[in-house]
């Protein structure tokens, strides 16, 4: 019951998911607003946000999809956003980062806060992001989790009740260098439950 419960931050479902999309939220409201201090967004920016989770990023003039695999999540954020949907500034899809639903070459900024670490296939997924970003567009990760060099990441007993993966400042590197992404920059508040954020270019 325990290891079932807290599987809803991997994938929150029924009334137990809904109360957790809450919590994670109000948890992880400090990091996010942390992470977003490195991200310049333009008002008409095209934005994507993987694994929107109940929440979604603003702009003034421009339009913000998010994009999650999980019902509860879907509907709290199209509630929450319900305004912005209905008027054509906001598109809230059910689907997976692994079958990007949107056409290429259509976001200037695609996010991920908290998320990768659940992604099935990393270096698939990021092409996925690759895809569907406009040439010059970035991709933007925020993560609480900091794996240290040459180190295990902290919380190892969540690490494998949940099944995550951390990943480290050199492997992020690698993977999105792999994937078409060039100028990534790295900023880290430190190691463990810090936050670390990344930025890349499209090529």
């Amino acid at each position: 019951m325990f290891n079932k419960f807290f599987a809803n931050a991997r994938k929150p479902q029924g009334a137990g998911g809904r109360f957790f999309a809450v919590g994670m939220n109000i948890g992880h409201s400090g990091v996010s607003r942390w992470g977003l201090n490195h991200l310049a967004i333009k008002p008409a920016d095209h934005i994507l946000d993987i694994g929107c989770g109940g929440g979604i990023k603003r702009v003034r003039e421009g339009r913000v999809c998010g994009l999650d695999y999980s019902e509860v999540s879907v509907e709290k954020t199209r509630r929450v956003n319900a305004r912005a949907v209905r008027v054509g500034r906001s598109e809230i899809r059910l689907g997976t980062v692994s079958e990007n639903p949107w056409p290429d070459n259509i976001f200037d900024i695609v996010t991920a806060f908290e998320t990768v670490y659940f992604w099935p296939d990393f270096a698939h997924d990021l092409g996925e992001v690759r895809r569907v970003l406009k040439p010059g567009g970035f991709f933007f990760i925020c993560n609480e989790l900091n794996k240290p060099e040459g180190g295990e990441a902290p919380g190892q007993y969540w690490i494998k009740t949940l099944g995550i993966k951390v990943y480290g400042p050199a492997e992020f590197r690698e993977y999105l260098m792999k994937a078409g992404f060039v100028e990534i920059n790295i900023t880290a508040k430190g190691k463990g439950y810090k936050g670390i954020c990344i930025s890349a270019l499209a090529k």
